[in-house]
């Protein structure tokens, strides 16, 4: 078994260096800080190339950068690279013999925190003119939206098969061995396995076509699935897939090792001459009193010789079920946003703290579960509830660093989606955490139960199947009436089966923590899916930064356009009773042309009053382009006030959709045309 685990543990070690070796530091989600053309700019003359700077490094595709000219045509040479080395860099070289006019830059990247990005703008040579750019070439980093639903749920899977598998082998571990032997605890372990492998494969698939913005159809385009791996999230999926087979390894070892009985009762039991020999020791201890004493010593010691190597076994697996438990959940903080951005060094083991505190909770609930119904132990279930409450203390610190590093400022947590998120999450961990008190106080009520000498549930259960199928059976036996033995023998069957249902229930204690956990199981799954739609958010931080600092220093619209100042008035009504829920909406937009426009949000209530709400979505669609909508980042700037930006790329009939909610079940969108350009 030594050299078993021995190889286990290489393969790990090889893993963690190949996940490592891709990793690197940098910032969080990649913004297009500046273009060379200018965003709205006019040239004199055609460039030889065109130049996007980032925030921080992005991984380039063969079109990550392309440009159109004024009649749709692609004038770029394609296979675009960083310049002068720079990995925050993108660059593609243009056509000689430009002719003027106004042309469009599409572009999409990957950020080193893995996650796509995208966007368009426009400069000119000589002058502006018109463009005839279709939508779909200008919807750069934009994932279709079905691929994007299948990727999303693959995230979501992932991350629970992976609490699944560590949280019921921690539990197994630590709390329960012999539940290594139960068949559904097996199932769990199994399950656990196969859903982290299958979700990792449909990952590494989808990855190609979710940032390129293709079908389900290029999910197996071997092109793609190259590219993908070459790609830091890629060398995370690689990893995992890695640790999954030392991981099905490790899994044969605990239940080979730990599903076997170590009792030498439960051992004479399966051995006719171990039965035998444990009889005649018993005899002769009856025989002879005085030896009685120098019998069960030596009982003792040949428990204890056969526990030690269940022991042992124990602890070697326990080392090799946490590295490849660090191992794994280091497959997800390599390549998110604990691995780039402020502190780092901190951030990634505050990362792998926090999916291991998860996993080692929710896994332990799923495990707790199946185990109150096949004869769990008392003292495993205090065990697991020590256990628990550590987990829950390790969430809440990691939690609260990994919000502070995300968020940035108190504003981001209400003005961002990520900080919504964030909020929506902390109501279910809390309510986690409050159902989890409940569970503690039906521990304790077990506990007690137990030391009183109440039965659990197993032992409950054998007793009551012996005595509740004896005496129908005389009875019937004894009838020579073929339908009186019928009924007998329905109600000595009915008879068992509500016992075994009440014994099986327990008692109320048992019965009480099965229902507070199976609450908690109900919400870990909520909390499981905002988990995966946070690590797909920009940070409340970036955003923020984002939304403050304009890419490009070109001056809003396009030079000869004349700046004008469009006011909007929008009446809304999401049929509310609150005072916010009826009102105005003003857009102010400037200089109403194409390219970056300043703009502002009021609301109103009929009274003239500036009212606030806890939700505002503003956006602009152009129809006959089938392009949008394209979300307008804003600001607070004082009650029912907002300021932000918006760029615009194309001329003409645009619509402005402003979303407004004002209670968590009242909602209203509505919409008013400009023309632009």
């Amino acid at each position: 078994m030594l050299k078993r685990l021995g190889a286990l543990l290489a393969v790990l070690g090889a893993a963690v260096v190949l996940l490592i070796g891709g990793a690197g530091a940098a910032s969080a989600h990649a913004a297009l800080v500046s273009t060379d053309p200018g965003e709205s700019s006019v040239v004199p003359t055609a460039p030889s190339a065109v130049t996007l700077t980032f925030s921080e490094g992005v991984t380039l595709s063969a079109d990550s950068v392309r440009v159109l000219s004024p009649d749709g045509k692609v004038v770029d040479t394609g296979n675009p690279g960083h310049a002068d080395g720079k990995s925050d860099t993108a660059r593609v070289g243009l056509n000689s013999g430009l002719a003027n006019g106004t042309y469009t830059v599409a572009w999409r990247a990957v950020s080193e925190d893995s996650h796509p990005v995208g966007g368009a703008f426009t400069f000119s040579v000589g002058a502006p003119s018109a463009t005839t750019v279709s939508a779909s070439a200008v919807e750069g980093g934009k994932a279709n939206g079905l691929v994007a639903l299948v990727y999303g749920t693959g995230r979501v899977v992932a991350y629970a098969a992976f609490a699944l598998l560590a949280g019921v082998a921690a539990f197994v571990l630590i709390c329960w061995p012999k539940g290594a032997a139960v068949a559904k605890v097996q199932r769990l372990l199994m399950t656990g396995w196969v859903g982290l492998l299958v979700a990792t494969v449909a990952v590494l698939l989808l990855r190609g076509p979710y940032e390129r913005g293709t079908g389900l159809a290029q999910a197996l385009d071997l092109t793609l699935v190259r590219a993908t791996l070459e790609e830091r999230i890629g060398t995370a999926l690689s990893a995992r897939l890695l640790l999954l087979a030392a991981g099905g390894v490790f899994l044969s070892l605990l239940v080979g090792q730990l599903g076997q009985p170590a009792d030498p009762a439960a051992q004479a039991t399966t051995d006719p001459a171990r039965a035998a020999e444990t009889a005649e020791t018993a005899d002769a201890a009856a025989d002879r009193p005085d030896e009685a004493d120098d019998a069960d010593e030596l009982h003792r010691l040949e428990r204890r010789a056969a526990e030690r190597p269940l022991r042992d076994a124990r602890l070697g697996l326990g080392v090799a079920g946490l590295v490849l438990a660090i191992a794994l959940s280091a497959t997800w903080v390599g390549a998110d946003h604990a691995s780039v951005g402020i502190q780092v060094w901190l951030a990634l083991p505050a990362g792998v703290l926090h999916l291991l505190a998860m996993a080692l909770w929710l896994g332990g609930l799923a495990t707790l579960l199946v185990g109150l119904r096949n004869g769990l132990e008392t003292a495993a279930v205090d065990r697991f509830s020590k256990l628990a409450f550590g987990s829950v203390a390790v969430l809440v610190v990691t939690g609260v660093y990994q919000s502070w590093r995300g968020l940035g400022s108190w504003g981001a947590l209400v003005d961002t989606g990520y900080g919504r998120l964030l909020l929506v999450k902390t109501v279910c961990v809390a309510a986690m955490v409050g159902v989890a008190w409940f569970s503690r106080r039906w521990v304790a009520r077990l506990r007690t139960a137990t030391a009183d000498g109440a039965p659990l549930p197993a032992a409950a259960t054998a007793t009551a199947t012996a005595t509740a199928g004896t005496a129908p059976v005389e009875s019937a036996a004894g009838s020579d009436d073929p339908a009186r033995r019928a009924q007998l023998a329905r109600q000595r069957a009915a008879k068992v089966s509500a016992t075994l249902r009440k014994s099986q229930d327990g008692t109320p204690a048992h019965a009480g923590l099965r229902r507070s956990v199976l609450v908690e199981a109900a919400v870990a799954v909520a909390v499981l899916v905002v988990t995966t739609m946070l690590t797909n958010s920009p940070p409340g931080r970036v955003a923020t930064a984002a939304a403050s600092s304009p890419a490009g220093p070109a001056a809003p619209g396009a030079p000869g356009a004349v700046a004008k100042t469009v006011e909007l008035k929008l009446p809304y009504d999401t049929g509310g009773k609150d005072p916010a829920a009826k009102g105005t909406a003003t857009v102010t937009l400037n200089p109403a042309a194409t390219g970056q426009n300043s703009l502002t949000l009021s609301l109103d209530d009929p009274a003239g009053k500036p009212v606030t709400v806890p939700e505002i979505q503003l956006a602009f669609t152009l129809p006959d382009r089938d392009l949008g909508p394209l979300a307008a980042s804003l600001l607070p700037t004082g009650t029912g006030r907002w300021s932000g930006t918006v760029q615009l790329p194309l001329t003409g009939d645009w619509v402005v959709s402003v979303t407004v909610r004002s209670s968590d079940i009242d909602q209203t969108t509505v919409t008013k045309s400009v023309k632009i350009g």
